[in-house]
């Protein structure tokens, strides 16, 4: 089924804006054929069997054809005329461009067979043009955009306004994407999405672009035919017996999982041409479900990414990327994704480079030779050497420890020791010499040689494969011939490098051309690898490092004292080409169940380096010294890995931060100056991860006399903070959940997990919370103000400034041992107290908020991080004790700890929230089943519906108190926690923000990731009520949607005696100190929340803080409202009054000012 939209619309000026008409239809499905080219290339017998899968059509197989509904773009009105675009888009739709200040007008008539509507990304629309169905509380014509009937048809008007635009750093064409958005993941997965560029002015010239010679939009997803509308339609056409297909078979389901770049798959998408030394712009969007992790990899050539060197780019369901390639290297070359299953499910795609001018010359690269010697050899690798778990001292085989699955050799397991491949360094060509590590060298442990050149070198690697099977090096970052090139794709050319057989000798010639940027640090981090079998020889052990630098860094960068290199991946040995040589040589290899869940489990090792449980050699540095962390990854779908360092910050692309991301063949540079002595934790925060032992430890010295610490310059901020033990319910209300989905709650996605019975415990269960007390006597809770409200699950929001010291006195007020511990500070127990409070117990912690640990120039104001529990660090925050710090730059705050340069402040945690892994399970349970953990039938559907895709601990609407007006600036403090299904993507309608590296960038979605943290700038512009959700399929149909309200400025500034006059209703308050303030408001249900309007005779509560003069009266602070009567406080006396007063005409004569809060 089938859209229209744009080329040959005519740009026309207007009231001095630009208007672009558009003609669309969505037409009758249409049959997409994801193989058309029908051509594999398979790595192996292992990719030509996931092809299979995928491709095979039969009586339970729908094959590689599928009914879709796509947008297509007519000439006029009339419909008739389809006009053309570029078979490289696949089912995308039309590519829609606009430059600032341009309208674009999109007429969408519907011909298909069921409701759908164009919601889009990136522009400024009114409520009858968002084109997305949910409870907004608009009716009648605003209504008509969110869903239009089969036959109907919808006139969508979008605006690049100023405050949408692309900043100054951002690319000159921004990324966006329009698709249906009546139930999002069904529609787009039945096809309906397609590209949107906004652009600087002056870089279109009608449809083509000025700035770059070509550009191309790839879509990269896991294109779930399950989810299509037409899913009953394909069985009954394409599978040879339909009635006996079964729609819940998980075979069956898989195969209808096309790992495709818009719509292709194994290199079956062609057209994406382009000449050397003409710069070519890809747009790069992402869509789909957790699964959609992908590592774009361009071989052959680099991209400059927001001002920085890559030739990988991550992408996640809507995550927009804009990056530009200057090709030089002719030939044909593979793009794909890296991420292991999306290799062999044929991710990938082909690019030609041609030479079209002929007289164009190389100039030879000019810099040094540089020779390298390594060798493929096969090693016995332990990933405990130490037997023990540095963290807690425990055998690794300990029963009932989180290593026993990995480290134990009974119940038919392999334990930590396995036959592995690695690259290993020699000193000359004989290979008969291995070159000896350094000390500083200890930590690479499974990886290869560091390899490192400078911009202009050349770098020739003779590769002697000493192991049993073919194998490669295939190089990141690098440009070289054909010939030597590490990877066997179908481009036509032989390649003697793209697989070296056992005991042959291949040299490999590489040339660095592309070097880090101004933007960049001095040595960019790439890897190597065998690319035979991309996925079977990273596993088996072949990777290592690749540095390059700058001209006359010669690998080290000015002002580092050293450089330190960390591999994180879930080494799957499952997949190892020596699996079976590793069960061999155990004491009794019959006694194997190989394809049982638990053997599998046990094999995935969650390794730094090829360690686990703290057994790296540790890294040693002085306190003052400067660290360079080259990060590396490689893996699959579940390695989404979020590296955090304790005890010291980082800086990455001139912010300061103490976790970054990491996903397959990513890799990242890292700068750190390290102030504070002592053994930290490298782990990775990442649920799943942090509990499979992927922890390991650094080690900072006092080398020298040491300067005395900087003394605090700030104030001490005290806050009493207690773990209490509560009834927590994620959905209290489903009134919104069941108008969203137009259902009952039986049919409702969120069915599974907030209905009660038939095994599922329901919304409600018992958890530990963080609440903030007035005093040490934890007496008397503080109560939420209305800016507070969303908080919800969070504990309070705890800020400081730079050079302030932060006190928490916390009780544990709960039923077992808890703390608190927070990221992006220096902490402290006081009084050499215990790191775990008991319950009961009272305990203070000290955290020093040092200038090194502040905002950096680029940064925001300031900064996001988070504080949790620690005393188990994935339970506790499952269980709920998690909350948002912020630290913010001198001078941002009040005396009472309000922002100065900000109207608003948000902050909102997106968490799945696994109450399977919660202190509590046993407790909800016997609560809500009447029955006990150990009798419960513990089956996936028991395991799915205690998930809880919260925010901030609400689903389906359920959040609260998200209120602005419109011109206010607001900041949103956005926290992600969790396990390998927290791929965040959190998208605002109707609304851009801002987000700052170093420089400033603008979007509508933010990606997030377990321990990530961000501050975004929003400026609130376009009134009404809006969706604020993440974009991953799972997770919106499990409920992590709300919504945010920007209320007009003319509802909350009043200025007149007229407009007070019109107020509802108007009291007069007299105050303990006998001052009398004036309040007039009305309020109005909505989704069960009070929206106010307040007036008073005072100055603005938002500059309540400033010196009030003399006769002049106390504002009052609201409190809540009861009925009628308005409960206020004094400032100065924070002492309630309710006293009625109705004859107020003096006051209304007297007092004209009218203010909103």
């Amino acid at each position: 089924e089938v859209l229209a939209c744009r080329a040959g619309c005519r740009l026309t000026s207007y009231l001095g804006e630009t208007i672009c008409r558009l003609r669309a239809l969505l037409k009758d499905p249409t049959e997409w054929n994801h193989f058309w080219y029908l051509q594999v290339t398979c790595y192996s017998s292992v990719s030509c069997r996931s092809a299979s899968v995928f491709l095979t059509q039969g009586p339970h197989r729908i094959g590689h054809v599928y009914r879709k509904a796509v947008y297509r773009q007519y000439s006029d009105y009339t419909y008739t005329q389809e006009l053309p675009k570029p078979s490289w888009l696949g089912f995308l739709g039309p590519v829609l461009k606009a430059e600032v200040h341009d309208v674009l007008v999109v007429h969408l008539k519907n011909l298909a067979s069921r409701p759908y509507s164009l919601h889009p990304h990136g522009v400024f629309y009114d409520k009858d043009s968002e084109g997305a169905l949910y409870p907004d509380g608009t009716t009648g014509k605003r209504k008509r955009d969110d869903a239009v009937l089969p036959g109907g048809n919808h006139t969508y008007t979008w605006t690049v306004k100023d405050e949408y635009a692309p900043t100054e750093a951002d690319p000159n064409c921004l990324t966006w994407v329009y698709h249906s958005h009546i139930d999002a993941p069904r529609d787009i997965s039945s096809g309906l999405v397609g590209a949107l560029l906004t652009c600087k002015k002056g870089v279109l010239q009608g449809e083509d672009r000025t700035d770059v010679d070509r550009d191309f939009v790839l879509m990269f997803s896991v294109v779930d035919e399950n989810l299509s509308w037409y899913l009953e339609e394909n069985i009954e056409t394409f599978c040879s017996d339909p009635s006996s297909v079964n729609k819940d078979n998980e075979d069956f389901q898989e195969s209808n999982k096309m790992h495709a770049i818009n719509g292709f798959v194994f290199e079956n998408l062609l057209g994406l041409d382009m000449c050397t030394n003409k710069v070519v712009s890809w747009h790069l969007f992402g869509m789909g479900s957790e699964v959609d992790i992908h590592s774009a990899y361009f071989f052959g050539h680099t991209v400059l990414n927001q001002g920085h060197r890559a030739d990988v780019v991550s992408l996640f369901p809507a995550a927009f990327v804009t990056v530009e390639m200057f090709p030089r290297n002719p030939g044909k070359w593979l793009l794909s994704c890296q991420v292991n299953d999306h290799i062999q499910a044929g991710m990938q795609a082909l690019y030609q480079v041609f030479t079209c001018d002929l007289n164009t010359t190389v100039a030879p690269p000019g810099g040094r030779i540089l020779h390298y010697y390594i060798a493929a050899e096969t090693v016995m690798w332990d990933y405990g050497p130490q037997g023990r778990n540095a963290f807690d001292g425990q055998l690794l085989n300990a029963t009932g420890s989180n290593s026993e699955p990995y480290f134990s050799q009974a119940s038919g397991r392999i334990g930590g020791r396995y036959l592995k491949v690695m690259y290993v360094e020699y000193s000359d060509n004989t290979f008969t010499k291995k070159k000896p590590r350094t000390e500083n060298e200890f930590h690479l442990g499974i990886l290869g040689p560091v390899i490192k050149g400078e911009v202009g070198d050349t770098i020739l690697v003779m590769f002697k494969n000493k192991a049993d099977r073919n194998y490669s090096i295939q190089a990141h970052g690098l440009s070289y011939s054909k010939e030597s090139e590490g990877s066997f794709y179908a481009d036509g050319v032989k390649k003697p490098g793209c697989q070296v057989q056992p005991n042959d000798v291949f040299t490999y010639r590489w040339v660095l051309l592309d070097g880090p940027t101004t933007s960049d640090p001095d040595c960019l981090t790439y890897i190597y690898y065998s690319s035979v079998d991309p996925v079977r020889d990273t596993n088996s052990g072949l990777v290592g490092p690749l540095l390059v630098c700058r001209k006359n860094e010669n690998g080290h960068q000015s002002n580092i004292d050293d450089h330190f290199f960390l591999l994180f991946t879930v080494f799957d040995e499952n997949l190892s080409w020596y699996l079976s040589s590793s069960i061999a040589v155990t004491n009794d290899p019959s006694g194997f169940e190989v394809d049982s869940e638990e053997f599998h489990e046990s094999n995935k090792m969650h390794a730094v380096n090829g360690y686990m449980f703290g057994n790296m050699p540790t890294p040693v540095m002085c306190a003052g010294s400067n660290i360079s962390w080259h990060l590396l990854a490689l893996g699959t779908e579940v390695d989404l890995h979020s590296v955090r360092f304790q005890g010291n910050t980082i800086q990455k692309q001139g912010s300061t931060r103490d976790t970054v991301s990491l996903f397959p063949h990513i890799s990242d540079s890292v700068l750190m100056q390290v102030n504070v002595v002592g053994d930290f934790e490298i782990s990775c925060s990442t649920a799943d991860h942090y509990s499979g032992g992927m922890r390991q430890l650094y080690s900072v010295r006092a080398c020298k006399e040491q300067r005395p610490p900087v003394k605090p310059v700030g104030v001490v901020r005290t806050y009493y903070i207690a773990a209490e033990e509560v009834e927590w319910d994620y959905a209290p209300n489903r009134s919104w959940e069941l108008a969203r989905h137009n259902t009952t709650g039986e049919q409702s996605y969120g069915h599974t997990f907030i209905d009660k019975g038939h095994g599922r415990i329901g919304s409600k269960y018992k958890k530990v919370v963080y609440r903030e007390y007035s005093n040490g006597h934890f007496t008397k809770r503080k109560s939420l103000s209305p800016e507070e409200e969303h908080l919800q699950i969070l504990g309070p929001l705890i800020k400081a400034e730079v050079g302030d010291i932060i006190l928490i006195v916390f009780k544990n007020m709960a039923t077992r041992p808890y703390s608190i511990e927070a990221h992006g500070v220096q902490q402290e127990i006081v009084n050499h107290g215990l790191r775990n409070t008991a319950p009961g117990q009272v305990q203070t912690y000290r955290w020093n908020v040092p200038e090194g640990m502040g905002p950096s120039p680029s940064d925001s104001n300031c900064l996001t991080w988070a504080y949790h529990s620690g005393t188990n660090f994935v339970k506790d925050t499952y269980s709920g004790l998690v909350g948002p710090l912020i630290t913010c730059r001198r001078g941002v705050l009040d005396v009472h700890g309000r922002r100065k340069d900000v109207d608003r402040e948000f902050a909102l945690l997106f968490m799945v929230f696994d109450e399977n892994q919660s202190w509590y399970l046993g407790d909800n349970i016997a609560q809500y089943l009447h029955t006990d953990l150990q009798t419960i039938e513990n089956n996936e559907d028991f395991l799915e519906s205690n998930q809880m895709h919260a925010i901030n601990g609400k689903l389906f609407g359920n959040l609260h108190g998200l209120v602005m007006t419109q011109g206010e600036k607001t900041d949103w403090y956005l926290l992600g926690m969790g396990s390998e299904v927290d791929l965040h993507t959190v998208h605002f309608h109707a609304q851009t923000f801002i987000f700052k590296t170093d420089q400033e960038h603008r979007a509508d979605v933010y990606d997030l990731f377990p321990g990530t943290f961000q501050t975004i700038e929003l400026m609130a512009g376009n009134p009404g009520t809006w969706l604020l959700h993440c974009h991953v399929n799972d997770h919106i149909h499990a409920g992590m949607e709300t919504v945010f309200t920007v209320l007009n400025r003319g509802d909350r500034d009043d200025s007149s005696v007229s407009q007070l006059k019109e107020c509802k209703h108007i009291f007069l308050f007299k105050g303990a100190n006998k001052s009398i303030g004036l309040f007039a408001f009305k309020y109005a249900k909505h989704r069960g929340t009070k929206l106010l309007k307040v007036a008073a005779d005072t100055p603005s509560v938002r500059s309540r803080e400033r010196e009030r003069q003399k006769n002049q009266y106390v504002p009052f602070v609201l409190l809540s409202m009861r009925s009628t009567v308005l409960h206020v406080a004094s400032q100065s006396s924070c002492t309630e009054g309710s006293q009625r007063e109705d004859n107020l005409s003096a006051f209304l004569d007297k007092r004209p000012y009218c203010l909103g809060v």
